[in-house]
């Protein structure tokens, strides 16, 4: 909103108007609104969710192996996270961008979708929305978000065009814009994959071209369901959520800018998305919001995200994924969100594999994965990893799997000149 009215004041002479034409401004702008809002909005939401008794009652000193008190802690915080988004975003963000609009869409629809569930949590139902509804409405807006990729003329790509001289392989210039359904492939010289190369077996072009596009759709909602998922799984210690997912906030915002810059594009042989740098302006209201609501949501937490805050945020990272193409990175960048899941699946079949022989089986202690480092062996139980023996503290392991994103944020990052 107030870009529009800044380009008309400045069309005006009106001095410093022409600041908003800057998206390094805007998004600067934008991370300082969401941290204020974040952190102001987050106290006034604590004493209203007391108020009312909205708080959890699952969570009691049983839980914690030090006795740390829990219960009574308001929970759907997500809801602040949510505002101190969306706010920065209408007001700094151009709001003709498709990938603007698509983010701002996507943090709505995945809130909603908490919110109801947290709803249903609070009012008895432990169990909130059924699993198999949750992963409908992510497979149905996956399938949306890539449809809209393939359709929007705003959606387009321009690759790098090579040329030797001499010894050396120079990115002279961009090709035209296209629509593409190329992405980025880590480790590889040739780091550009076409998903339509996979059916190298169809002869007819047009007909290779639609099945490149539907794998691109696949797999568009694949990402989304899977990391708004893991991103749901990690969110089971005081900050543990937030911090990691500001981490890859600020690696997927470094990406997009990019992406989104001619010069470091060919600089760095990406792909040129054309307009992908207004991506920047919500990344830094989505990590301004995240580092604000870790004011009261770091250990011990004054309050809970709930499914508001994690599927929301599980959504904003995977999309934000797919518009720059950079999807398949991101099992280096959320490898904690990875491990969440994988952790929960592996507990599951080797469970069920120990009960068919009347045995207790667990492959960790407990599971999700950052369970495993908080919880006492039980006796009568077989586990495959037993270490460590003792117990940690959740602060330390919260910050141990902080520090673990920040190594893998910048391994995802080399991956653009490590090839």
């Amino acid at each position: 909103m107030l870009y529009n009215l800044f380009r008309y004041l400045d069309s005006l002479d009106i001095p410093g108007a022409g600041m908003f034409s800057y998206v390094s401004f805007r998004a600067l702008s934008s991370l300082i609104l969401s941290l204020i809002i974040s952190m102001v909005a987050g106290e006034y939401f604590i004493k209203y969710m007391r108020r009312k008794k909205h708080i959890e009652e699952a969570r009691d000193a049983s839980i914690d192996p030090y006795g740390v008190q829990k219960k009574g802690v308001p929970s759907m915080g997500g809801v602040v996270i949510l505002a101190a988004v969306l706010v920065p975003a209408l007001l700094m963000g151009k709001l003709d961008n498709v990938y603007m609009v698509l983010l701002i869409i996507t943090i709505a629809f995945f809130g909603i979708i908490g919110f109801l569930d947290d709803r249903i949590k609070l009012k008895g139902n432990k169990d909130g929305l059924p699993p198999r509804l949750k992963l409908l409405a992510q497979f149905v807006f996956g399938i949306v978000i890539g449809l809209t990729l393939w359709l929007s003329p705003q959606a387009v790509v321009r690759e790098n065009v090579e040329r030797e001289i001499g010894e050396k392989v120079v990115v002279y210039h961009k090709s035209e814009a296209r629509k593409s359904t190329v992405t980025t492939v880590p480790f590889f010289k040739n780091n550009n994959i076409d998903y339509y190369e996979v059916f190298s077996f169809v002869t007819d072009g047009k007909t290779k071209r639609a099945c490149g596009w539907v794998l691109f759709v696949l797999v568009t909602t694949f990402v989304i369901a899977a990391i708004s998922n893991g991103a749901n799984l990690n969110d089971g210690m005081d900050g543990m959520c937030a911090g990691n997912s500001a981490i890859i906030g600020v690696t997927l915002g470094i990406l997009a800018y990019v992406s989104g810059h001619i010069q470091f594009a060919s600089y760095l042989n990406v792909m040129y998305i054309p307009g992908s740098q207004e991506i920047l302006v919500f990344l830094c209201a989505f990590v301004g919001a995240l580092v604000g609501f870790l004011w009261y949501n770091a250990y011990p937490a004054k309050v809970f995200m709930g499914d508001t805050g994690s599927l929301a945020i599980g959504g904003v990272i995977a999309v934000t994924a797919v518009i720059i193409h950079k999807e398949l990175l991101m099992p280096i960048l959320c490898g904690i969100f990875l491990m969440e899941s994988v952790s929960v699946l592996l507990q599951v079949a080797y469970a069920k594999r120990g009960n068919k022989r009347g045995q207790k089986w667990r492959v960790f202690k407990r599971a999700p994965f950052h369970d495993h480092y908080r919880h006492r062996m039980e006796e009568g139980v077989k586990y495959l990893i037993k270490r460590p023996k003792g117990l940690l503290f959740e602060s330390m392991i919260t910050t141990r799997f902080w520090i673990v994103t920040i190594l893998l944020a910048a391994i995802t990052i080399i991956t653009l000149k490590i090839r």
